[in-house]
This record gives C-alpha cells, structure tokens and sequence, in this order.
C-alpha cells in the first residue's frame, strides 16, 4: 500500500485496518482499528490531518484533503461511498455519504444522517444527526428512513465483513 511521509508526518495505520494495495495515505492520515480505506482511494494530509475512526470506511476512488480547521474526520462506523470528496469536514459516528456526494469546508455531518448520492454539502452547512441531505446544493431535506435508514445501519459490519474478506482473500 503506498503511504508516504510529509514533512515528518507519516501515516498511522491500526494493524487490524485494511488498505487496499492501490490507495494512497499522504502525510499526517490516522486510520483506527477496523477501518478500511478501498481501492484507488487518496487521503492527502499535508494542510491538516485526517482522522478515519474505528469500523469507518472510504471507499473505492474517494478523495479526502485535509484541513486544520476542522481536522477532517470520518466517524466510527461512518461510510465515504465511492467517487466522493471530503474536503475539511466532520462526518458523525455511522454517517453515510452516497455514491459520487461531495462534502466541503466545515460541513458538519451527523450522526447517522444521509448526504444522498450526487449531492454537495456547502461549506459550514450542519446536517442533524439521522437527517438526510440531499441536491446542490444540499440542503437538508427530514429525516432518514425506510430503505435508506435501513442501508445506514447495516453498511458499517457490511463493509467491516468485507474488508475482512479482501484481506484474506485478494492476490495480484
């Protein structure tokens, strides 16, 4: 897996995390137990750190930068879904960003709130905990529900099963 040092930041990765062998962990990246980062993934921490807590999970061709003001975080248990960008933001605990959702400056996501795929989060918007977001730009739109709150709470053992899986089962 390609981790790289920044001006003597290096990343710091929970042996019981999983990387894929194509992300790419620049500078000052914490990744938490149980947490997983997929393939093609890019977290760049060279302005601030970013935080990827315990069971979370970014996943394939996500971007995430760094920021100092808020430290960009992603919560215990919380989902970047594929093609998504984080720029300096806070993800709660078991949030879910969908498919291709972009997350800006001071955004700060709930826990279990939805930002649905293709949205964007403006910079400082705040999505309550359980609430969904959604358009462009998002704005929140109620709360989570049916379908969508049940894929927000399965997908975190959804994607710690998985990883466990591509760990023990991937091979060039």
């Amino acid at each position: 897996m390609p981790l790289f040092a920044f001006e003597d930041r290096a990343p710091q990765v929970s042996p019981s995390a999983w990387i894929a062998p194509t992300a790419t962990l620049v500078g000052d990246v914490r990744v938490e137990a149980e947490a997983s980062i997929w393939y093609g993934a890019v977290l760049r921490a060279d302005f601030g750190t970013i935080v990827v807590r315990r069971g979370a999970n970014v996943q394939d061709g996500s971007v995430l930068h760094g920021d100092r003001d808020p430290v960009t975080e992603i919560g215990a248990g919380a989902t970047v879904g594929h093609l998504c960008v984080v720029h300096g933001a806070v993800l709660g605990d078991e949030a879910l960003v969908g498919n291709g959702a972009t997350v800006l400056d001071g955004a700060r996501i709930g826990a279990r709130a939805l930002v649905a795929a293709g949205a964007t989060v403006p910079p400082g918007l705040e999505v309550p905990d359980g609430m969904l977001a959604a358009g462009v730009p998002a704005r929140v739109t109620g709360p989570v529900g049916g379908r969508a709150g049940q894929w927000v709470a399965a997908n975190p053992e959804r994607y710690r099963d998985l990883a466990r899986r591509h760990a023990a089962g991937i091979r060039p």
